[in-house]
């Protein structure tokens, strides 16, 4: 395993973060305590979560996936071995089974203390915003367009000061956001600089083959503010896997048990997909090794968070550590990139 830091910590990382959003719905609980054995015993000390979890998100299966890791932890001990992310679910339709009132500081503070109990543990390494409250163009959505009727008000200080009184009280170390943009990544920032409040060190957004939205504005914040990215979705939900095109899906795929989710099936993707195929075979690796071996290598990505339904996936999307991309295979990459430019945005 490679290692690196999170931004402005002295905290080691695992450059792969075992993502966990399929435990309680796709993955039974032995199942993910099984996949929480194998990331350990190769190196992964970099857990993601969320309170939303697993997706789809119902109020049947609501945090199963934080009690399936909090019941990893006392199982095992292994708790002060992992360095530990999860979120706080954004507000909206999707979220209304959980709470209705945003960040507010009640929202905020009833999120991480229930996140504690599931979880079985008394802090959280890294806790996160699932996604803004102001209405953004966010989740396979192309562009910004004002919504005139949006009731959102700036509530940056206020979410920061109730973050600051939470991890001044230990039960979280260093915070971050999710599906940002560049206004709210910058808003953050500025207002942790000008009124010492706790700086977000971490932006976790999609980034993939499909989706390289990310190297526009978001690239050079990243870099110039210290901003890490955590990468979610690298296979696109598994479409670079390549086993949409080759016809080899299980019963168990994502796309299969939840059609809905088509960010990244749409007719220019396909064809992407077909394309970095090509590029995989000519180089005798599958495609899932050269996608998660592509995001792995970019300089503002600070962990790569892969996700499996089963250990072979898993141990396969492990080994894209020790892969190096030769320049000439990410100049073929850029060609096709160049010529179907995120179709997944």
């Amino acid at each position: 395993m490679k290692y690196t830091t999170l931004p402005h910590t002295s905290i080691k990382v695992s450059k792969i973060c075992l993502g966990t959003m399929t435990w309680g719905n796709q993955n039974t609980e032995a199942e993910g305590h099984a996949q929480m054995d194998l990331a350990f015993d190769k190196g992964v000390n970099f857990f993601d979560t969320a309170e939303l979890y697993p997706v789809p998100a119902t109020a049947e299966t609501y945090a199963e996936t934080e009690r399936i890791i909090g019941s990893w932890f006392q199982k095992t001990g292994n708790r002060d071995k992992i360095v530990l992310a999860t979120k706080i679910a954004g507000p909206g339709d999707y979220t209304a089974h959980i709470r209705t009132n945003g960040f507010s500081k009640e929202a905020i503070n009833d999120a991480v203390n229930q996140s504690l109990k599931r979880l079985q543990t008394d802090y959280i390494d890294l806790y996160q915003l699932h996604w803004p409250e102001r209405n953004t163009n966010t989740f396979g959505v192309r562009d910004y367009k004002h919504n005139p009727d949006d009731r959102w008000s700036d509530n940056f200080n206020e979410v920061l000061n109730t973050l600051d009184t939470i991890i001044k009280s230990g039960k979280i170390r260093h915070v971050g956001v999710s599906n940002e943009k560049a206004w709210g990544t910058m808003r953050y920032l500025e207002e942790s600089k000008q009124q010492n409040l706790p700086r977000m060190i971490t932006v976790q957004n999609a980034y993939s083959l499909l989706n390289r939205v990310f190297e526009g504005d978001m690239a050079e914040i990243a870099i110039r503010e210290g901003i890490g990215l955590l990468a979610y979705s690298p296979m696109a939900f598994g479409v670079l896997s390549g086993k949409y095109i080759t016809g080899h899906v299980g019963e168990n795929a994502r796309l299969k048990l939840f059609p809905r989710f088509a960010r990244y099936s749409s007719e220019q993707s396909t064809e992407a997909t077909k394309e970095y195929m090509k590029i995989a075979d000519h180089y005798n690796m599958s495609l899932a090794l050269m996608a998660l071996a592509f995001v792995n290598q970019q300089s503002f990505v600070t962990s790569n968070i892969i996700g499996a339904t089963s250990l072979e996936q898993l141990q396969e999307n492990l080994s894209s550590i020790d892969i190096e991309l030769k320049e000439e295979v990410i100049n073929a990459i850029n060609d096709v990139h160049s010529r179907i430019p995120n179709p997944a945005p």
